[in-house]
């Protein structure tokens, strides 16, 4: 097949299940598919602007292919090498690559359940980063995905690998302040802006249908990418999508909700009266668990506890901590950092060592061993649901009851029928 000729995706995923088996990368597989204590994991990169660059950075020496449907960026990400890389703009040209063994996916949020599905398909392991998934059908798929194919899947949600949030975790778990029942969290609004105005021709560099990929159709307006997708909650989602899957992702660590999720939730918002975006402004959410009894309440941009953009007060039984950040920066308060001292634990990064190299790092080191990574595709699929819930509560402008287990709506034909989205051409689940 000649690298112009088109390829469809239900045609690709057929391929490359077939094909598995068969493939073995270039001195990489030892016995019965996993890798030797010493090969060297060979990675494919997909998404290679922003945090895509940091991925590259953390594990230069694994890096064997980039790909990006911005010339731009991939042509800047292969500059960062002394060594030639092949580049590819379409995906599925990558994942058919023998000589890779695993992917590492940053594209926006809206590409990440198909492109990890289909990476898993073809026999790659893969870390995606967060949120997740874009809707709570395609976060189960995924989950599926990972199963059905026996890959190696993490998430990019770096808090649970600082070393302050073990600290906090051991801290919480050893009932320093009692049994956590309410969580209160903040963040900065989400942001109002764009030019509804300013559609036009998509730049040379930019790929603009296959950015679009699964999302629906439109326009190229420059307000849509690289960042600004983030404000859009067809695509982003706004701050609790984004850092919203950091901070929950604490909270759903910390507090062993990995497999379960909230029975009620309650969200309220205004809608931006001017500009592109549709991320709600004044945006808060509250959430209620029955197992264990907990509310967890987010609000933008909500009471601020301590001087940090974002954060989280826990509060227990018998008092409160409080920890700004929730990403790569996690900064508990002094209670914990004593008892972080009392316990010789590490509570701060090594010195110029983003949290993420530690989780590309656990992620490789699953991969030989087989084992299940910290964040798994199960994990992040709960925590991503959380922030997708809190959305799907705002658009239907009243609270909704949810059956974790299930990952249905109680008797609410309405909202169940928002759980999916039905993809775009041939971009489907």
């Amino acid at each position: 097949m000649s690298p112009k000729e088109p390829l469809s995706r239900r045609a690709f995923v057929a391929k490359a299940a077939v094909a598995f088996p068969m493939i073995a990368a270039s001195g990489t597989l030892a016995v019965n598919g996993r890798t030797g204590a010493n090969d060297r994991i060979v990675t494919g990169h997909i998404g290679v602007g922003g945090k895509g660059t940091g991925h590259l950075k953390s594990i230069p020496d694994n890096v064997g292919a980039i790909c990006d449907v911005d010339t731009l960026h991939a042509r800047k990400a292969a500059s960062l090498f002394d060594r030639p890389l092949p580049i590819f703009s379409d995906y599925r040209r990558l994942l058919e690559r023998k000589d890779i063994d695993a992917v590492v996916i940053a594209s926006p949020d809206h590409w990440h359940a198909l492109m990890m599905i289909d990476a898993c398909a073809a026999g790659k392991d893969v870390y995606v980063e967060k949120p997740a998934c874009k809707t709570i059908e395609e976060g189960r798929a995924m989950v599926n995905a990972a199963k059905r194919y026996k890959r190696v899947v993490q998430v990019g949600s770096q808090g649970r690998h600082h070393p302050a949030a073990a600290v906090l975790r051991k801290f919480l778990q050893e009932g320093n302040i009692g049994q956590v029942n309410r969580v209160e969290c903040w963040h900065n609004d989400n942001p109002v802006g764009g030019d509804p105005s300013a559609n036009a021709t998509p730049p040379s560099n930019l790929d603009w249908n296959l950015w679009l990929g699964p999302a629906a159709g439109r326009v190229y307006n420059p307000d849509y990418c690289h960042r600004n997708f983030r404000w859009m909650l067809d695509l982003g989602g706004g701050q609790i999508r984004d850092r919203g899957a950091h901070v929950f992702n604490l909270i759903s660590w910390i507090l062993n909700l990995d497999r379960t999720g909230p029975s009620h939730i309650e969200a309220s918002g205004q809608i931006p009266e001017s500009g592109l975006w549709n991320c709600p402004t004044n945006f808060e959410v509250t959430y209620t668990f029955d197992r264990p009894e907990l509310t967890v309440h987010w609000a933008q941009p909500g009471n601020r506890a301590a001087d940090f953009e974002f954060g989280a007060v826990y509060h227990g039984a018998k008092g409160k901590t409080i920890v700004r950040g929730g990403d790569g920066r996690v900064f508990p308060d002094e209670q914990v950092v004593e008892f972080a001292k009392a316990n010789d634990m590490p509570y701060a990064l090594p010195k110029g060592v983003p949290a993420h190299k530690y989780n590309l790092e656990n992620w490789l080191d699953c991969i030989r061993s087989r084992k299940e990574p910290v964040m798994d595709i199960e994990s992040g699929h709960r925590v991503a649901s959380m922030c997708i819930l809190a959305n799907l509560a705002y658009r239907l402008e009243r609270p909704v009851s949810w059956n974790p287990k299930s990952e249905r709506f109680n008797r609410d034909t309405a909202a169940n029928l928002l759980l999916g989205s039905p993809g775009r051409g041939e971009w489907q689940i």
